[in-house]
């Protein structure tokens, strides 16, 4: 079935949904490759499983394959300028000037982030023109600060904290037998 829906106002309705922003890592053939991405859902506790949607033609995708591991990097609110430069088109070197960064788990991780997830690549499913990577943790970490969010074509911060009703702690919690 071909969609009657205009690509622009489709961007435009999903940039409603504020997300947080990544750098996805990697390492291939020729070092660290890196690209910024807020297509990224956590899928499952047990086992621990992540998504991040990858454009069929990223240099970083092509690192993933070759490692069968990526990087989820969760940007602070003060790393604007890093999510610019993963979301260009610079050579991966040139991203990677200037960052100070480390490697865990044989991911690139860059120093500052909110948080992160290393994986290990579990499978690629198509979907349009992008592909969809299933990555297993094998290691997190998190760190301190606000993180960058993105809504509506820019990037915002978080204001004021606001406590989560009971219900909701008690559903992250973990698996219950009252949800079946």
């Amino acid at each position: 079935m071909v969609s009657t829906v205009d690509p622009r106002a489709f961007r435009e309705a999903c940039g409603r949904f504020a997300t947080g922003v990544a750098v996805i890592t990697s390492s291939g053939p020729e070092g660290p490759s890196g690209m910024t991405a807020n297509a990224v859902a956590s899928l499952s506790l047990d086992p621990p499983l992540i998504i991040v949607c990858f454009d069929r033609a990223s240099r970083t995708l092509a690192a993933v394959e070759h490692s069968r591991r990526f990087g989820v990097n969760f940007l602070s609110h003060e790393q604007e300028e890093l999510a610019a430069v993963f979301a260009s088109k610079r050579p991966e070197a040139e991203k990677f000037e200037g960052v100070e960064w480390d490697e865990r788990s044989r991911v690139p991780a860059p120093a500052g982030c909110v948080g992160g997830i290393a994986c290990e690549l579990r499978e690629l499913v198509p979907g349009g023109d992008h592909l969809i990577g299933v990555g297993g943790a094998i290691d997190v970490w998190t760190g301190p600060g606000e993180p960058l969010v993105f809504f509506g074509g820019g990037y915002w911060s978080l204001r004021e904290p606001e406590t989560a009703p009971p219900e909701v702690d008690k559903a992250l919690e973990g698996p219950s037998s009252d949800r079946e």
